[in-house]
């Protein structure tokens, strides 16, 4: 039986439409969404609220959810999957991504945090996302997701 981790994943817009993207700190050229996995006993929006927290400094008064769309998942790759399943027990992650757009009165984003998971990270028009950034056994999630989100087909 495939075990998936539950995950939340947060697309950060500006009022403008730009779409935030930030650089793995451990994969130069990976650009992604700021994501993670749900501890036990947390519900999904707690888990939003820490990632965010987490990942970029964020705060849930610093933005405004729009909307959220369930059942995106992806199966680790064979060389991570022992990895993962000896960490987590999982097989791979089912995520619920949540469109947020952030507050006028919001900070600046703030990626030099303890742990560090982002070294960077830029506002780009949706349209300019290349699934190029992303390890291959993510791409059709991001797919989807664009699609979903943006109606953008990548």
């Amino acid at each position: 039986m495939v075990r998936f981790r539950p995950n939340v994943a947060a697309l950060f817009v500006r009022p403008e439409g730009q779409l935030l993207v930030c650089e793995r700190s451990t994969f130069r050229g990976a650009w992604q969404f700021p994501q993670g996995g749900v501890d036990p006993g947390e519900t999904l929006e707690q888990a939003l609220a820490r990632e965010v927290s987490e990942e970029i400094g964020l705060l849930p008064q610093h933005y405004e959810v729009l909307r959220h769309a369930d059942g995106y998942r992806y199966i680790y790759p064979p060389e991570a999957r022992q990895k993962k399943q000896k960490k987590h027990g999982y097989h791979g992650q089912e995520q619920r991504y949540y469109l947020c757009q952030i507050l006028p009165t919001a900070p600046p984003i703030n990626v030099n945090q303890k742990p560090q998971e982002f070294s960077a990270y830029r506002w780009i028009e949706p349209t300019e996302f290349d699934l190029e950034w992303l390890p291959e056994f993510k791409r059709e999630v991001y797919r989807q997701v664009m699609k979903d989100f943006f109606g953008i087909s990548l």
